[in-house]
């Protein structure tokens, strides 16, 4: 089915003209790296003083990235999406104590989004990161193959049962649970968690996904392993296919420790390897469930385009394309009025614990290439199309 994102009518149809607005400002200021760095360093500092910030953070950033700051507060965002056929990814974006009693609340609060999600037809998904219910230091001492004493083995046993109990919730309730990707230091052990858990629970269909960073230049040969062990031991292979969210750290730390950075060297190598996995994921649709996260519209049509050729439904239940809320609406909202299967990644949480996650998101999306450029353009179409064109001439800095 032929895929458009050019009706702007279509992408921003949930937004009053007063929302349309503060998008547009949202986007104009995280498109300058310079403003970025300042709002950051007053936020920072805000809350170092305690001054009473976190209004002013929900009524701006926060409404526009993340969900509510309950499960209750989250119902309308997700009641709004599911009127436009489109899933809702819940991630609790609490980043706090990194002890043994953090991480069984934690391993709770997943287990108890789970059961949430059993109850609510729009949330096919739950996600988490291996790094929520483990101390980093273990997750790169497995990932280095060191040795680890008595005391890290039960730490690290306890971190195989926290997690598989989630996927054992999973299993029993039928909802799937994407497991993100992160730094390469600590990814092998994220692997092989990952891989053991897929191997245990995706016999008949995939409950337990990885998640692979394509702007790694290994990716797509472990890619080829994920797929030959599948075959082998008769599991099915669920992968969610990104390009990463961890360039600059990545760089940094291989510049300061002095090894061969894992990253592409150019964001075209990066599009390549990502579009090659998209390729691989459909081609072994027998075997494989892709979910395709991904801001790119070439990629989105790719994924659209490759369904088309091996006659697979767009509305198949094994292929699902996702953005994150807040961001991509003309893709998002597109591919689901063509009756494609569509998520939005929607973080919720208390303002001040997601403020974190707040900060990084503008800071990646000022160093995406482009990415800013594309959603001030989309908007201000919009704006343009609903007779409020003066508003895009007057000067944004004068309104903050």
């Amino acid at each position: 089915m032929k895929v458009s994102f050019s009706d702007s009518s279509v992408a921003f149809q949930d937004k009053s003209d007063k929302e349309l607005k503060l998008s547009y400002l949202l986007f104009w200021a995280i498109s300058k790296p310079y403003l970025v760095s300042f709002l950051s360093f007053i936020t920072k500092f805000s809350l170092f003083l305690h001054l009473p910030i976190e209004w002013v953070i929900k009524q701006t950033v926060y409404k526009q990235f993340c969900g509510g700051e309950t499960l209750k507060e989250t119902e309308k965002v997700i009641q709004a999406l599911q009127k436009q056929n489109i899933g809702a990814i819940l991630d609790y974006s609490l980043e706090g104590e990194n002890n043994e009693t953090r991480f069984e609340e934690a391993t709770k609060e997943l287990i108890e989004l789970i059961e949430y999600a059993s109850k609510n037809s729009n949330i096919p998904f739950t996600c988490m990161k291996i790094s929520g219910i483990a101390k980093n230091e273990i997750l790169e001492k497995v990932s280095s193959n060191k040795l680890l004493s008595d005391k890290e083995k039960n730490a690290y046993n306890k971190i195989i049962d926290r997690l598989n109990r989630i996927c054992t919730k999973s299993f029993e309730l039928g909802i799937p649970v994407y497991i993100d990707a992160e730094e390469s230091w600590i990814q092998p052990a994220i692997d092989s968690l990952t891989e053991t858990m897929m191997e245990k629970y995706n016999k008949n269909k995939a409950l337990v996904f990885c998640t692979l960073q394509m702007y790694r230049h290994d990716r797509n040969s472990y890619f080829d392993e994920l797929l030959n062990k599948a075959r082998a031991n008769n599991f099915k292979l669920g992968v969610k296919i990104v390009r990463g969210a961890y360039l600059e750290k990545e760089n940094l730390r291989a510049k300061t420790f002095n090894y061969p950075t894992p990253i592409n060297q150019t964001k075209q190598k990066t599009d390549s390897e990502y579009n090659l996995a998209i390729e691989k994921a459909i081609k072994n649709y027998d075997i494989v469930e892709l979910c395709a996260g991904t801001h790119n519209e070439k990629s989105c049509l790719l994924v659209t385009q490759l369904m088309d050729e091996y006659n697979i439904a767009s509305n198949d239940k094994k292929i699902w394309l996702s953005q994150l809320y807040g961001m991509s609406d003309h893709i998002s909202y597109n591919l689901a009025k063509a009756n494609y299967n569509v998520t939005k990644y929607l973080p919720f949480g208390p303002v001040k614990s997601t403020i974190p996650y707040l900060l990084r998101r503008a800071k990646e999306n000022t160093a995406i290439a482009g990415q800013m450029g594309q959603e001030l353009a989309k908007i201000t179409e919009e704006i343009n199309r609903r007779n409020l064109a003066h508003f895009v001439t007057e000067k944004p800095k004068k309104l903050f």
